[in-house]
């Protein structure tokens, strides 16, 4: 049967494919089927690879998916450090009084000027200074954990840069933690 199909596909006009032999033409029976179930299988090695390549993917999958609390919690108190900085630098070029007012509530923060008006956002044409981690999807698993001022949730820059109090901004994220620290007189402002 094989060989009357070898026949016909020689035969078809317009092609001119020499003909071939069969390798395996020569077995038959229980030899063939042994050949046919090497070929259609999967060998132990080939097996073994796969399941290191997978082994491999997951390894540097999970950290990756681990790994984003501790990422948003590096960027919101990158973005806290900088907005500081910016009251800060506002309070001395304006020559007035610029806070940074957090509630720990709303996971939220504002700046203010020296009337408590929120200031409009420098980026954000049209809306307020205020950041809000519930309403920020990049940094939704970030929460205010603890805001201490001297006992209040503000921190006033004067027109020298120097804050009215130093204190610390404390963040959580799934367990991970940050904290952002302004120092008294100079207003240095650090992470930890």
């Amino acid at each position: 049967m094989f060989q009357d199909r070898k026949r016909r596909l020689i035969r078809m006009p317009g092609l001119a494919y020499p003909p071939t032999k069969l390798c395996f033409s020569y077995l038959k029976g229980d030899a063939m089927r042994y050949l046919r179930g090497i070929e259609s299988g999967f060998t132990a090695i080939e097996i073994l690879i796969v399941v290191v390549i997978i082994a491999i993917a997951a390894m540097t999958a999970v950290p990756m998916m681990t790994s984003a609390a501790s990422m948003q919690i590096r960027s919101a108190a990158n973005m806290i450090t900088a907005d500081l900085e910016y009251a800060k630098s506002m309070a001395i070029s304006r020559g007035q009084n610029f806070s940074v007012v957090f509630d720990e509530n709303t996971e939220s923060y504002r700046i203010e000027d020296q009337d408590n008006n929120v200031i409009p956002h420098p980026v954000k044409k049209g809306f307020d200074y205020v950041i809000n981690f519930r309403n920020e999807s990049r940094l939704s698993k970030v929460g205010i954990a603890n805001v201490d001022f001297n006992t209040t949730q503000r921190v006033k820059f004067d027109c020298l840069g120097s804050p009215d109090n130093g204190g610390t901004v404390s963040l959580e994220a799934n367990g991970t933690t940050a904290t952002i620290t302004v120092e008294n007189v100079t207003g240095f402002i650090s992470i930890e």
